[in-house]
């Protein structure tokens, strides 16, 4: 049926169907099931602070529940998997046929680079990013700590670690090198031949029909949303979506809606379903779609929402590593998580309701208890820090652990510009 309408709650039911939200589960998740989740999602962005677990691992464990990381792994960190790297939000991984979308993204990053603010940065490294070609060309790929191992025995002049890392980055960004999966968790880098087809990056749709794409493929991947939403999923700039919002709208793909409440015009996927209820239980990592862009989860959820790993231990409010919960159609509160390995329990750091709801506990314990399950931890320790964290621990079973100053020690990254809640390091282009 055609919707021109939709309810706030209706708006938040539609974007969690088709984020992967209220599906029956399999246990344990299968490949498969990985597979669908990541192609309904179109990518998982990658982040490296590992308090609780990797940023890229957490959304499918939100909508699928437990499943092996390793079969993550073999998708996404081996040299030939089906997903590879590229800057499609911030840094994340995409299916390989999809890096073609972003042919016109490396080309504008190679013209921006070439202007006058940067052509220094890129010139400085020019030398560089030769050797780095004849020896890539030579050797095969590898990630930046072997050239820097390569650099100490070549003692080559321009072997400095920030002036390869950049050289890489800057080819990356270009498209002169792709990811050819992961060591560890360091990004590998090889020449597009050594892992793609040949001429793959060249067979490549232009700009205005790549963009057309990755607008009707952000509108599914959230079901309804206005042009900002729509132009942050791919990270667009918000003139070429609304040329692809046009034309998809005239094509049929995209239905114009209001959403009560919301100021904005919105648009409607086809392929969108507008479920009565739904029932959904998860903590979000701060790179999960439904919450990466803060205005939306503000607007859709009524939750003001920043990470703070980058504010200095004093000033944090809710905790270094703080996860929102969500239940049912709620974002309801959030906790901060520290899988602490050495001892063997997931730590709740922090539980906070949010000012207009509250966590159910007995429902969170279940997740909680899951999750530590899932990150091979014995048990769950509450500590004493936030307005729902005494009833946490009650539905848990466990004491409430005073809370310690050495909770807060975790060294925080550096932040762009210092901010509690990093920028997009990439601009739309």
């Amino acid at each position: 049926m055609v919707r021109s309408t939709l309810s706030a709650a209706e708006a938040r039911r539609v974007s969690l169907a088709a984020q992967g939200f209220g599906r029956p589960r399999t246990d344990p998740a299968t490949t498969r099931s990985l597979t669908a989740s990541i192609g309904r999602l179109g990518l998982l962005q990658i982040d490296s602070v590992n308090v609780f677990d990797r940023s890229h691992y957490l959304p499918l464990f939100a909508r699928l529940g437990a499943y092996d990381r390793a079969a993550l792994d073999r998708l996404t960190f081996t040299k030939r998997g089906p997903y590879v790297e590229y800057w499609a939000h911030e840094a994340a991984f995409v299916p390989r046929d999809d890096l073609r979308l972003f042919r016109w993204k490396m080309d504008a990053m190679r013209v921006r680079d070439a202007g006058p603010t940067r052509a220094a940065w890129v010139e400085g490294t020019a030398t560089v990013r030769r050797e780095l070609r004849a020896l890539l060309a030579a050797e095969g790929p590898m990630p930046a700590s072997a050239v820097e191992h390569e650099a100490n025995v070549r003692r080559g002049p321009w072997w400095g670690w920030s002036d390869v890392k950049t050289g890489l980055e800057q080819m990356f960004r270009w498209g002169d090198v792709v990811s050819a999966g992961r060591s560890g968790f360091e990004r590998v880098y090889a020449l597009p031949d050594q892992v793609l087809p040949a001429g793959f990056l060249d067979d490549a749709p232009a700009r205005p029909d790549a963009i057309r794409d990755l607008v009707a493929r952000a509108t599914r991947a959230i079901g309804v949303g206005t042009r900002a939403d729509i132009a942050d999923y791919y990270r667009l700039r918000s003139d070429d979506t609304a040329a692809a919002i046009a034309d998809l709208q005239d094509a049929g793909v995209l239905l114009p809606v209001q959403v009560e409440g919301w100021r904005e015009r919105a648009w409607l996927h086809t392929d969108a379903r507008v479920p009565r209820t739904m029932t959904a239980d998860a903590v979000l990592s701060p790179f999960d779609p439904v919450v990466w862009f803060r205005r939306r989860a503000e607007r859709m959820y009524d939750f003001h929402y920043r990470i703070e790993i980058y504010t200095p231990a004093p000033k944090r409010v809710f905790g270094y590593y703080v996860l929102p919960v969500l239940q049912d159609d709620a974002l309801v509160g959030r906790v901060d998580l520290k899988s602490d390995r050495q001892r063997g329990v997931l730590r709740v750091r922090t539980a906070w309701d949010q000012d207009t709801a509250q966590i159910d506990a007995e429902r969170l314990a279940v997740t909680l208890r899951q999750a530590a399950a899932w990150q091979g931890l014995d048990g769950v320790e509450v500590t004493d820090r936030g307005t729902a964290a005494a009833r946490v621990a009650a539905a848990l079973g466990v004491p409430l652990v005073p809370h310690e100053s050495a909770d807060d020690a975790d060294v925080a990254p550096v932040a762009p510009d210092g901010d509690a809640d990093p920028a997009p390091s990439l601009p739309a282009l």
